[in-house]
């Protein structure tokens, strides 16, 4: 049965409201994914679905369908002291099937989400960011699905924020990164030139996932997903 939910957040960012503003319009690239039409637009106060366009503090879309459907998103940005920004955050919509699982999978990936944009904005903010986003195949929804891809990283229980890993991968090569983010469903991994977000989806009955966030210059998006592909099909086809 159709409910709906509303989820809020409020956080505080390490950048000017402008700054803000800019990467959850025009600059999802760098921590979220891409938000341009079909056409390549990027949204503006003029197109489809945007309610609110009041740079820099109030940015908000809104998407409805059969039903009773809707989808809509709301940023509200306050300045804070010594350049930084706050921002409240709420996402409010209908989930059409299992409301419990589809809330939980909502909120997780919203708190990471969120983290994301404040590692874009305090390291890579306003630099242009090649987004690739990689499924693993079916065989990675499985119970132990996430818990593969971290033994293949050599992440045990003991890493924790903070700490660094240097691992080699087939397809990939050598990635040395700090962890920014664990929690059991997901992590997050910062090298000097991107952003590797992995997603434990397997807990909420999907396949595990990977997005990257990539701004070292001349990098070949697709180079870089299909590489990626390659390691994640690797990993589960045994």
């Amino acid at each position: 049965m159709a409910r709906e939910f509303e989820i809020r957040r409020e956080v505080v960012l390490p950048a000017t409201p402008e700054q803000v503003f800019e990467a959850v319009t025009t600059g999802t690239d760098g921590w979220l994914f891409p938000v341009a039409d079909e056409a390549g637009a990027l949204p503006g106060p003029q197109a489809p679905g945007v309610t609110a366009w009041e740079p820099p503090g109030r940015f908000a879309v809104r998407t409805e369908g059969e039903g009773g459907w809707f989808n809509a998103l709301e940023y509200r940005i306050e300045p804070r002291g010594e350049g930084g920004a706050r921002l409240r955050y709420t996402h409010g919509g209908v989930f059409a099937e299992d409301y419990d699982t589809e809330y939980d999978s909502c909120a997780q990936h919203t708190d990471f989400y969120l983290h994301t944009l404040g590692q874009y904005l305090r390291h890579f903010a306003g630099r242009p960011a090649a987004f690739a986003d990689v499924q693993g195949p079916p065989a990675s929804a499985g119970a132990d699905g996430f818990e593969l891809l971290l033994d293949e990283l050599h992440l045990d229980q003991e890493v924790r924020v903070g700490d660094r890993l240097s691992v080699d991968l087939p397809e990939i090569g050598v990635l040395d990164a700090e962890v920014d983010y664990r929690t059991p469903q997901f992590l997050g991994l910062r090298s000097p030139d991107g952003l590797y977000r992995f997603f434990g989806r397997n807990a909420f009955g999907a396949p595990v996932g990977v997005a990257l966030h990539l701004f070292g210059e001349g990098t070949d998006r697709a180079k870089a997903g299909q590489a990626w592909q390659s390691w994640l099909d690797g990993l589960y086809a045994g």
